[in-house]
């Protein structure tokens, strides 16, 4: 299953902003895949922090296969050195067993997250051991679908600002204005911002001044 978005959204975007509009036509639709179940979404959310995709995908395809079909049961069942036997950290064994231990003892319900605001849950998400503001809105995009997500701490997310606008630095008060001119489908425009920062269109470049005597910060195009 992908992200659902079509022509309202996109139409909407390009009457607000033409630059955008411009990079939607080069770029086509974008196929982002989300996982509607949200007790896993958040282990798989969990998993992936601070790793590399291709590390997190590792690690998630070995707890599928010794574990199956990931529920409650069977991760609240099994031991923390068992979770973490499939690769990961001690730490992060530790946030995945507290969360199914909340969900299984009713601290945490998943069905009524779905119904709250954006800002409620990520109010609750970020309750959770291991999910800070971040984690919470990838997953409120990539399981929950919601419509206008536009992350201040998604550094791929400035960087396909300051591609697409030609900026040195995106600050607040300029990115709450670029989140307010996308709003309600800010979700949508993440996506293209994200295929931005990663390439999608050929001679865009970062304008972030460069670093010297630094390391490179490699990101991660926003995928959790």
């Amino acid at each position: 299953m992908f992200f659902k978005y079509g022509k309202k959204e996109i139409a909407y975007l390009k009457t607000r902003d033409t630059i955008l509009g411009d990079a939607i036509d080069k770029i086509g639709h974008i196929k982002r895949t989300v996982d509607t179940d949200l007790f896993s979404s958040v282990i798989h959310h969990i998993i992936g922090q601070q790793i590399s995709t291709a590390a997190q995908k590792t690690i998630w395809e070995r707890i599928k296969g010794k574990f199956g079909e990931i529920t409650v049961d069977a991760i609240n069942d099994a031991s923390i050195d068992g979770i973490q036997a499939v690769g990961m950290a001690f730490r992060k064994a530790e946030y995945i067993k507290d969360f199914a231990n909340k969900v299984k003892t009713g601290k945490f319900v998943l069905d009524d997250i779905k119904d709250k605001s954006d800002s409620e849950i990520i109010d609750q998400l970020s309750a959770i051991k291991g999910i800070g503001v971040w984690t919470a809105e990838m997953i409120m995009i990539f399981c929950l679908q919601r419509p206008d997500i536009l992350s201040y701490n998604d550094l791929a997310i400035h960087r396909g600002l300051r591609m697409l606008y030609h900026h040195r630095n995106i600050g607040k008060k300029k990115f709450e204005k670029y989140r307010l001119r996308f709003s309600p489908y800010a979700t949508v425009a993440s996506l293209y911002l994200w295929a931005i920062a990663g390439g999608a269109i050929d001679g865009m470049k970062d304008y972030a001044p460069k670093k010297t005597g630094t390391k490179r910060l490699t990101i991660k195009n926003g995928k959790p």
